[in-house]
C-alpha cells in the first residue's frame, strides 16, 4: 500500500453582510467570510491538503477564483469533486486532522455537525476526521477578528 500526507491552510477575511459558513454547514454569526465561493475556510485547506497529497498542485488551480463556474459555489462541491480528483489517481482518504483558527464564533459546538457534514461528502466515517478549534490569544489578524483560518493535514492511501 501507497501513503501519503499533504498539508493545506487557508485564510479569509471576515465581512459584514456574508453567511458563515465553515466546515459545510452555517453558523449563526454577526460577519461572513469574503470569498469567491463560499469561503469556507475549513474545506479548502482540506481540499489543498488533499491535492497536495496527491500531488495534483492546489485548489486555486482547479478551482479558479476567476472562473463564473465558482462564483458562489458551496465548497460542499468543491469538496466532493476534488475527492473525485484523488480517487482518479487511485487515491483513497485515510484521516483527516484540521484546526479552525477563530476568535468568535466559538468553533467547539459546531464540531460534531460539521464531521457529520463533511464525513457525508468525502464518504467517510466520522472517525476518520479530526476538528480542532484554537484562538490566537488575540494576536494578529485573527485575534483582531478580521479574518479565520484553517489547517489541515490528510493521509491519502493507494492500494
Amino acid at each position: 500500500m501507497k501513503i501519503r500526507i499533504g498539508m493545506g491552510f487557508d485564510v479569509h477575511r471576515l465581512v459584514e453582510g456574508r453567511d458563515l459558513w465553515l466546515g459545510g454547514i452555517k453558523i449563526e454569526h454577526s460577519l461572513g467570510l469574503l470569498g469567491h465561493s463560499d469561503a469556507d475556510v475549513l474545506i479548502h485547506a482540506i481540499c489543498d491538503a488533499l491535492l497536495g497529497a496527491a500531488n495534483m498542485r492546489d485548489i486555486g488551480y482547479h478551482f479558479p477564483d476567476t472562473s463564473d463556474a465558482t462564483l458562489n459555489m458551496d465548497s460542499k462541491i468543491i469538496l466532493r469533486q476534488t475527492m473525485e480528483l484523488i480517487a482518479s489517481k487511485g487515491y483513497r482518504l485515510g484521516n483527516v486532522d484540521a484546526t479552525i483558527c477563530a476568535e468568535r464564533p466559538k468553533i467547539n459546538p459546531h464540531v460534531p455537525e460539521m464531521k457529520r457534514c463533511l464525513a457525508d461528502v468525502m464518504q467517510t466515517d466520522e472517525e476518520n476526521i479530526s476538528i480542532k478549534a484554537t484562538t490566537t490569544e488575540r494576536l494578529g489578524f485573527t485575534g483582531r477578528e478580521e479574518g479565520i483560518s484553517a489547517y489541515a493535514v490528510v493521509l491519502i492511501e493507494k492500494p
